[in-house]
């Protein structure tokens, strides 16, 4: 089910953002798949607790098939196809490795873990994907609010993901002790 949920999560974000405009927050700029990215990194720590990293760079391999065959699919242009798949799998394999590495508890490995992934994930796709380095999407003047509201974004709902975590496992860890 968490592969399920992480694969989901990636092709969901690639609809999103194409669908919808992005959103405004004052001079910042998110798009709407971005809600979603957050949580692909909570999906994919889930899975690397369960399947191992090994096997977790299996499904991020995967993954990156399915989110650049969905972008082509969407009529995304080339270069953001190539930005989007290069932001996945730099901001994955450092989610990825970070997670490993970290002795801390699940929800703070989820947590820190994913606000350098999604902090990568947004500097990358905007530069290279928006920006006049890019498909000119975004002039220059933009192109820093652009990440920071990503960065936010993703951090807050990284942030909202180790509360959740960390409350399953405190009520799991009440279960064991109670039984």
């Amino acid at each position: 089910m968490r592969i399920l949920f992480y694969l989901i999560s990636i092709v969901t974000a690639n609809v999103v953002t194409a669908a919808f405009a992005p959103l405004q927050l004052g001079v910042f700029i998110v798009p709407m798949g971005t809600l979603l990215i957050g949580a692909t990194f909570i999906f994919r720590d889930l899975v690397q607790n369960k399947y191992g990293r090994a096997k977790t760079y299996l499904f991020i391999i995967v993954a990156l098939g399915l989110s650049a065959l969905v972008s082509f699919m969407l009529g995304d242009t080339l270069l953001i196809v190539v930005a989007s798949a290069l932001s996945f799998v730099i901001a994955e394999t450092a989610d990825t490795e970070i997670y490993t590495r970290l002795k801390l508890p699940m929800a703070w490995r989820v947590f820190y873990s994913g606000i350098v992934g999604g902090f990568l994930d947004s500097v990358i796709f905007v530069i290279i994907g928006l920006s006049p380095l890019g498909a000119n999407f975004l002039p220059w003047e933009a192109v820093p609010f652009a990440i920071v509201g990503q960065v936010i974004v993703k951090t807050i709902i990284q942030m909202f993901g180790a509360l959740i975590l960390n409350q399953v496992y405190v009520s799991r860890r009440k279960q064991l002790v109670s039984e």
